[in-house]
């Protein structure tokens, strides 16, 4: 019998799925909780991909795909859901992932969001960056944040996202949204307009290249709130990679323009519950104080770990950190806390100092 997506879809969102895996030669897959199902026992064949994938995207998304190998879009499941759609070739064969988007903008609460945050994104202006790997949850975060602002305040909020994912409606404040490719061929231009169409809060959904970094530095400077995502863990990484982006011969006014526009770098991972149901996220927060911005401009960004693990009172804290935390609650295995650390020798250490036996769970549960 052959696969229909209507089926599929409604099996992802009846599971609680996050994702949605086809590809030829294996049956359709899900991804329920952090881990993959197979949502069938037949494998797909290329006619399989072919139809599955036409069912869905549009005639342009299709002629990009056989120009360039692929291409991303938004897709509306009835009144159920929404997906970011990925479709591509691989061995000369369509292949297709589709993301579950939360029709629900979750809040702080939801998240785990610490709710200091609040004060960090009520700035009138500067930078704040979410990062993390693909998939760990960058986009729901910044969903609920911006959600917080058009809830409470009066802003024109800008998004530039690709493809846009949440949508938003106009609350206390005035929101657009624009689609890279859709409304506005890119990142970099749209940002460019954004800046003439009186915007208070910029969000920028992927700063992917020099142009767009540049202009989102730009955008924090003459006094908007941008946000940012980049694909980096940590805060160090994360300045590292903004100013390596840059010619050696302006990575010192960078460091510069960073030290005195950058208020937050908030880095994220998902990881599945210890339970088996459902995912929980770890945090590390970086807020840019006065000792942060020397380190900076001073090109000590080495140094900025030893000054989030000993600015606690400003709301800071490590990633390890956090996912120390969780494992010692009970919230995940052992195996899963090391897999995402950072310092992954130090982590193991201080399990080993707090007596706390790796995998251990009646341990965790007493530590918590």
């Amino acid at each position: 019998m052959a696969y229909d997506m209507v089926s599929l879809l409604r099996m992802l969102v009846d599971r609680d799925g996050s994702d949605l895996h086809i590809t030829v030669d294996a049956p359709p897959i899900g991804r329920v909780h952090g881990h993959l199902q197979f949502f069938g026992e037949n494998p797909c064949t290329s006619e399989d991909t072919e139809r599955l994938m036409k069912s869905i995207a549009s005639v342009d998304n299709q002629q990009e795909l056989q120009e360039v190998g692929g291409a991303d879009f938004g897709f509306a499941f009835e009144d159920i859901a929404r997906f970011r759609v990925s479709i591509f070739k691989q061995r000369g064969n369509v292949g297709l992932v589709l993301r579950l988007i939360p029709r629900k903008i979750m809040t702080f609460e939801e998240i785990g969001l610490p709710n200091s945050l609040k004060d960090i994104i009520n700035q009138p202006r500067g930078l704040i960056l979410v990062t993390g790997p693909t998939g760990s949850g960058k986009s729901t975060s910044l969903a609920t944040m911006i959600d917080w602002l058009n809830t409470n305040f009066d802003h024109h909020i800008i998004t530039i996202e690709d493809p846009i994912e949440y949508y938003h409606n106009h609350k206390k404040s005035l929101i657009m949204q624009r689609e890279v490719g859709v409304d506005v061929p890119t990142f970099a231009e749209a940002l460019r307009r954004a800046l003439r169409q009186d915007p208070d809060v910029i969000l920028v959904g992927e700063m992917r290249d020099l142009e767009t970094i540049e202009a989102a530095i730009t955008a924090a400077e003459t006094g908007h709130l941008v946000f940012g995502t980049l694909h980096t863990t940590g805060a160090v990484r994360t300045i590292d990679r903004i100013v390596d982006a840059f010619p050696s011969n302006q990575q010192e006014q960078i460091r510069t323009q960073l030290s005195g526009n950058l208020k937050s770098v908030i880095s994220q991972a998902l990881l599945p519950r210890k339970s088996g149901f459902g995912r929980v996220a770890a945090f590390e927060i970086m807020v840019t104080t006065s000792a942060i911005q020397n380190l900076i401009r001073e090109n000590k960004s080495y140094r900025i770990t030893s000054a989030i693990q000993t600015g606690h009172k400003y709301g800071m804290h490590l990633l390890d950190e956090h996912l120390m935390a969780l494992y010692r609650k009970g919230v995940v295995t052992y195996e899963t806390a090391l897999a995402k650390a950072q310092m992954q020798d130090e982590f193991e250490n201080q399990v080993k100092a707090l007596g706390l036996e790796a995998g251990d769970s009646q341990q965790s549960k007493r530590a918590g």
